[in-house]
């Protein structure tokens, strides 16, 4: 597999374009996650049948992050991979996974890392029974505080910096690992926002920026959520801060893709209380192991004239 080069900005209009003809199901892939991510998860381009691939780096090993981007045999764009050292294919989506089943290669469900999306409707009305703590919140923080809402434009970008660094101050985010990583995605999301194509928005306070978010467009039915962040003292902003980017910056989506959970308890608790309107599975596949052309036949591969 040839041309494999480090994701920077001189890629965007690349892979922006590949992802407009090939729309993506899996919050991986925007361009914003690859690049905001590259120094925690590091990230290259390759070309491969014709199509664009994104190989991940961790702990020495490389791997396919997602489906291909483009038309090719998925059985034997993974075979080319194995032979060029990636050693398995990471945040696969369900149809790509039962692709490569069929050729006789075994996923494994990946349950930590599946994205949940939901109604935007929901999100912007927290209407009916099943929204009433949601709603209560909302109504609480409104009651307690002079709360206002404003999109966030190139003008606001240091008093949303000020913020989050305020809010990592709060959670020691320089001695967590996880955190950490988080940080630097966002100073670097913050850092070239301007060129990227994203939409947010802030919650002041009494005239201070208390919270944020920041997404953007996924596919044509679905956004995507990348960050999201309140201060804790003002308990239901993180409730408002939600509902007011659905209804007031992502009425163009049907749907709102709010990432995975990451296995940690307490945040799939609070994504599952929203009711998702469905998820998005994913599946690992190794690549060490490759399917015998016997077991292909077993598994019902794709017939070729």
């Amino acid at each position: 597999m040839a041309d494999r080069e480090p994701i920077s900005l001189d890629h965007l209009s690349l892979v922006s374009d590949r992802l407009r003809r090939y729309p993506p199901e899996i919050s991986e892939h925007t361009f914003v996650n690859l690049f905001a991510w590259r120094h925690h998860r590091p990230v290259l381009l390759g070309k491969s049948q014709g199509c664009l691939v994104f190989l991940s780096e961790q702990d020495g090993r490389r791997a396919l992050l997602g489906p291909p981007l483009g038309e090719a045999s998925p059985a034997e764009l993974l075979e080319e991979l194995a032979r060029a050292d990636v050693s398995r294919a990471e945040r696969l989506p369900a149809p790509a996974a039962e692709a490569l089943e069929a050729e006789g290669f075994e996923p494994e469900s990946d349950r930590d890392n599946a994205d949940y999306v939901y109604r935007r409707e929901d999100l912007a009305e927290l209407a009916g029974n099943r929204y009433h703590r949601q709603r209560n919140l909302v109504n609480q923080c409104l009651a307690a505080h002079d709360c206002s809402w404003c999109e966030i434009t190139p003008d606001i970008l240091e008093e949303v910096a000020e913020l989050q660094e305020r809010w990592c101050d709060e959670r020691n985010c320089r001695e967590r690992r996880g955190l950490c990583a988080e940080y630097r995605a966002i100073r670097q999301t913050l850092l070239h926002y301007k060129e990227l194509d994203l939409m947010g928005g802030a919650v002041r306070i009494e005239g201070r920026l208390e919270a944020y978010t920041i997404g953007g467009r996924l596919n044509p039915q679905t956004a995507v959520v990348h960050f999201e962040k309140a201060m804790s003292r003002f308990n239901g902003l993180y409730q408002v801060v939600n509902q007011w980017f659905c209804r007031e910056s992502l009425g163009a989506f049907e749907f709102v893709n709010r990432e995975q959970d990451l296995g940690i308890p307490g945040l799939r608790k609070a994504k599952e209380s929203y009711h998702p309107h469905h998820m998005v599975e994913k599946f690992t596949v190794s690549l060490t192991h490759r399917p015998s052309e016997s077991r292909r036949s077993a598994a019902g591969g794709r017939c070729r004239g």
